[in-house]
């Protein structure tokens, strides 16, 4: 079933003028939803806020009853997003990296806007296409995106996918999390789940082209 996401209402103007926000401390993000960050209306996903491109179809992925990850999908490629819970000292891309390219030899390392990131084709289901793997450690938070498509090898065609991924915003919470937990998403105006079994997200798979995975 496909989900149509309403972008993420304002605060009421009488709040905006008695709390003005602090000016972003740097150029981009993805940002941390408790450090100063553009204040614009965003798809609220609970551990994820999205920016609204009404160019993008933004699809929840789902393991049973729980959202695990985001797939948006623009034209002939998609990007894949994942947000995990990271120790407080300790970044998890160096790991996460290592681990994909122990079962993906055919990606390379590069250098990318975000830092160190993987590039090559990968292989899935008899399909051959590129893919591109970016990781950004956060505080107490990981954020991997995994470009799949014409925008894995263009740099034109990822300049689209790089600027959504610059305005994420990740919402940690203050709630302890197990290291690489996933951090619960939502559809939009629906409760967080309250369930402790999260089911854990395959980052070498083709990104889903459904709304859902059940």
């Amino acid at each position: 079933m496909r989900h149509v996401f309403r972008r993420r209402r304002r605060e009421q103007p009488e709040k905006v003028a008695a709390e003005v926000p602090a000016a972003p401390m740097r150029e981009s993000g993805p940002w941390d939803a408790d450090e100063p960050h553009p204040d614009h209306d965003r798809i609220d996903l609970g551990g994820l806020r999205l920016p609204h491109n009404p160019d993008f179809d933004v699809r929840l992925a789902s393991v049973g009853d729980q959202h695990v990850g985001v797939v948006v999908i623009h034209e002939e490629s998609t990007l894949q997003l994942q947000a995990l819970a990271a120790p407080k000292t300790l970044g998890l891309w160096d790991e996460v990296k290592t681990k994909i390219l122990q079962q993906l030899t055919s990606l390379e390392e590069r250098q990318g806007p975000f830092g160190v990131e993987l590039t090559g084709e990968i292989t899935a289901e008899g399909v051959t296409r590129p893919a591109r793997y970016i990781g950004v450690d956060g505080p107490r938070w990981f954020l991997l995106a995994i470009v799949h498509g014409k925008a894995a090898a263009d740099d034109d065609a990822a300049e689209p996918f790089l600027a959504f991924l610059r305005d994420v915003v990740v919402v940690r919470g203050s709630e302890p999390m197990a290291r690489e937990e996933p951090i619960p998403l939502r559809r939009p105006n629906e409760q967080a789940s309250q369930g402790d079994d999260r089911p854990g997200f395959n980052p070498f798979r083709r990104g889903p082209e459904i709304s859902e995975i059940r």
